[in-house]
């Protein structure tokens, strides 16, 4: 029997065909599995708003750049929901009142518009009007 001695001078190899080779499979199942497809924007043509003047007796909810409300003029303490709904219910109990208009700054985040409108809907404030700037 020949049996062959291990000598300490010979090193493991690693073959990197089969490992080529996987690799190579892989990148082609990648390949053929993917979309090419392009996202495009959705193009959105903005109502334009007619100036109407908004009732006299309306609650005049203006909300800022940063977040900050003021109902009628005051500024309302606290920006959560429930600090909105108690301004507005006091507010409107004075007035006997139930529609609201909401002028938000356009910089305005949209969750700060949605908390007012979740306030007045709270409150039961049955119409809700938006403040718009009119174009020339």
């Amino acid at each position: 029997m020949n049996f062959r001695h291990f000598h300490r001078d010979d090193e493991p190899e690693i073959n990197l065909v089969p490992l080529i080779d996987v690799l190579l499979v892989i990148l082609i199942f990648l390949a053929a599995t993917t979309s090419f497809t392009r996202f495009s924007q959705i193009r959105v043509q903005l109502p334009r708003a007619s100036a109407t003047a908004p009732p006299l007796q309306a609650m005049n909810l203006v909300i800022g750049q940063t977040g900050i409300y003021s109902l009628d003029g005051e500024y309302i303490q606290g920006d959560n929901v429930d600090d909105i709904a108690r301004a507005l219910r006091a507010q409107s109990t004075q007035r006997r009142q139930d529609t609201l208009v909401i002028a938000a700054d356009a910089q305005a985040t949209h969750e700060a518009v949605v908390r007012a409108m979740l306030a007045a809907q709270r409150v039961g404030i049955t119409r809700v009007e938006f403040a718009t700037q009119s174009t020339p």
